[in-house]
């Protein structure tokens, strides 16, 4: 399979504003996926609900996480409840907005204009909050492919994803040997740690192979970075989202038949 093309690594906190993140369920013994983008691309993929994950990745990136984003049908169903219902308080300073006006009002009755200029003044306050803390389109929309590409993948819809990555959380022989197996090892193949050690150019020492086996174990874009798919000399290996996950992607993928026993 020929090899793509991977940008370069950014340096940490000059990937974008924020990292915005969701969890999506998956099937199988996986369960559910964190997912997290920048506006360079797909960030972050954690087996599991993990709401941590996120927040230790944007600690690493210099930038805010953002989240849960909704996820599109969620957010119809929100926004057909708000249509109908009382808006809620947006943030802290609406919410000190209106506890300030209540005090006023009950200690001293002020002025019509006293009260307004309370309440424009921490009005503005929280609509800056807002601002600042909001993703961009850009974001949403990396967030959003990727979300859907995932699917598409577990519905047995894509073989091949495309949607951009965000490289910042790899580092060196890292980021070689992961952006080797992301452009060389495709649907249904498989290589060992020993091969993918030799294509990335590491050797082909044992030595090299376990630093392989590490890499795997610390890949931040499991699934789409196909470490699922990087086998041991004599058997299934190990895989950090666990024996059965790995099983599994690579029963999806047609790979683990009855004739493959790996003990």
């Amino acid at each position: 399979m020929s090899g793509k093309a991977v940008a370069a690594v950014p340096a940490p906190g000059q990937t974008g504003h924020v990292l915005l993140w969701t969890v999506m369920p998956a099937p199988g013994p996986i369960g559910a996926l964190t997912v997290g983008a920048t506006a360079d691309g797909l960030a972050l993929v954690a087996f599991g609900d993990h709401p941590e994950a996120a927040a230790q990745a944007a600690e690493r990136l210099g930038v805010p996480a953002q989240g849960p984003m909704r996820l599109p049908e969620a957010r119809l169903d929100a926004e057909r409840a708000e249509a109908v219902a009382i808006p809620a308080v947006a943030n802290g300073a609406t919410a000190v907005v209106e506890q300030a006006v209540a005090v006023q009002r009950a200690e001293g009755a002020p002025t019509p204009a006293g009260v307004n200029g309370v309440t424009a003044v921490l009005e503005q306050a929280a609509a800056v909050d807002r601002a600042q803390a909001a993703p961009t389109p850009a974001v949403e929309a990396v967030l959003e492919r990727a979300v859907a590409q995932l699917r598409e993948y577990f519905a047995g819809e894509r073989r091949v994803f495309d949607v951009s990555l965000d490289w910042s959380l790899t580092r060196g022989s890292q980021r070689r040997v992961l952006g080797t197996l992301f452009g060389t090892v495709g649907y249904g193949e498989t290589v060992t740690y020993g091969e993918l050690a030799a294509r990335s150019e590491l050797g082909s020492a044992y030595t090299a192979a376990r630093g392989v086996g590490a890499i795997m174990g610390s890949n931040p874009l499991p699934v789409v970075v196909p470490c699922h798919r990087v086998m041991a000399a004599d058997g299934l290996g190990g895989f950090g989202g666990g024996r059965a996950t790995k099983e599994w992607l690579l029963a999806h993928e047609g790979v683990l038949t009855g004739a493959l026993d790996f003990g």
